[in-house]
């Protein structure tokens, strides 16, 4: 679980090589990121886009509530894409 405070302004090339290395030993990634809460929010910052592909779940991280989806990308099975986790 990575938790971040959601501005993720790296070099967009260095966290794509960061986290293909971090999805090798890893059985599921969930980046929690409490920008993810605002209605308006987009995750187009570079190093946010350059990590999306590497996720298995992207949640948001605002609130007491939203801690409850932190919890069911936690459990859910790897099987259980981004994708779907965005469509809940």
């Amino acid at each position: 679980m990575i938790i971040s405070d959601g501005c993720a302004l790296d070099d967009p090339e260095l966290v794509r090589a960061q986290m293909a290395r971090l999805r090798r030993p890893s059985y599921r990634i969930v980046w929690v990121n409490p920008r993810k809460g605002a209605v308006d929010y987009e995750p187009v910052v570079g190093g946010m886009q350059a990590a999306l592909p590497s996720l298995d779940a992207f949640v948001g991280g605002h609130s007491y509530a939203a801690l409850a989806e932190v919890a069911a990308a936690i459990r859910a099975d790897r099987s259980e894409t981004l994708e779907n986790m965005r469509t809940r």
